[in-house]
């Protein structure tokens, strides 16, 4: 290997609450020679990311820029409304925003919602992230509206969720910079999107001119036997006439 030349490899970014290790992990036993990387960006920078080329695809929340990115959608959260456990909604198992019409809101900063008017009541100052919303909700300052992902992220004991039935939702999909979709971009397409290893719809394997070949040379060696099957029956059929008895004759008549 000469001194331009480098290692093949693969920047992934991922937002707050996404999970790759799934996918990483398909991608280590696919291409063991490709190292893959990971970065936690904030949901906020994460396309900078991208655009700068310091990563080459990304776990984002929609939506993005799609004169710029091409997307994959994956999945969408459960949208859950964090309290402390003794909370008052703990009493049922799901609500709605009309039940948080009289509760203060906690709106960090970085929040994944694109909502203009969140219901409840604002608190007196928004926090600058999602991790220390949570803090304030622990103090007993209001309540906060998360993708379930970044409830379990930011767990504490004394907290607890419920799922909110009419709130906003966040997809969670894959995205990459529709002009630099290179190849190994296309290898971790396919692995998302639960493509097998021998995929038509996948990169080809390298091996498969060779298997291509040897399919097309597989019926010049079936003919063979059959050709020599059709001789053997020729010739065979000759000996058989050949060989073939004179019929006998019946036995002479005695003289009386």
């Amino acid at each position: 290997m000469t001194g331009s030349e480098e290692t093949p490899s693969f920047r992934l970014a991922y937002v707050p609450g996404a999970t790759p290790a799934k996918w990483v992990r398909i991608w280590n036993e696919r291409l063991p020679g490709v190292p893959l990387t990971l970065h936690q960006v904030p949901a906020a920078e994460v396309s900078g990311l991208l655009r700068a080329g310091e990563a080459d695809a990304g776990l984002v929340r929609l939506p993005v820029d799609r004169t710029f990115f091409s997307a994959i959608p994956l999945y969408t959260e459960t949208t859950v409304v964090v309290v402390p456990k003794d909370h008052v909604i703990t009493a049922a198992e799901e609500v709605t925003v009309a039940d948080l019409a009289d509760e203060v809101l906690c709106h960090p900063l970085d929040d994944v919602f694109d909502w203009d008017a969140p219901p409840g009541e604002p608190a007196f100052e928004r926090p600058a992230t999602t991790e220390d919303a949570v803090e304030l909700v622990a103090a007993g300052v209001g309540l906060l509206v998360v993708p379930q992902s970044l409830a379990r992220l930011y767990h504490r004991r004394d907290l607890t969720y419920r799922t909110l039935t009419d709130g906003p939702e966040s997809t969670v999909a894959l995205s990459w910079p529709e002009a630099a979709t290179t190849d190994l971009v296309e290898d971790f397409i396919g692995i998302v999107r639960g493509r097998t290893v021998n995929s038509t719809r996948g990169r080809q394997p390298a091996q498969a001119p060779q298997a291509s070949q040897r399919a097309q040379e597989k019926p010049r060696r079936s003919q063979k036997p059959a050709s020599a099957k059709a001789a053997q029956s020729r010739t065979g059929g000759a000996k058989r006439t050949q060989s073939a008895k004179p019929a006998k004759r019946g036995k002479p008549r005695r003289r009386s």
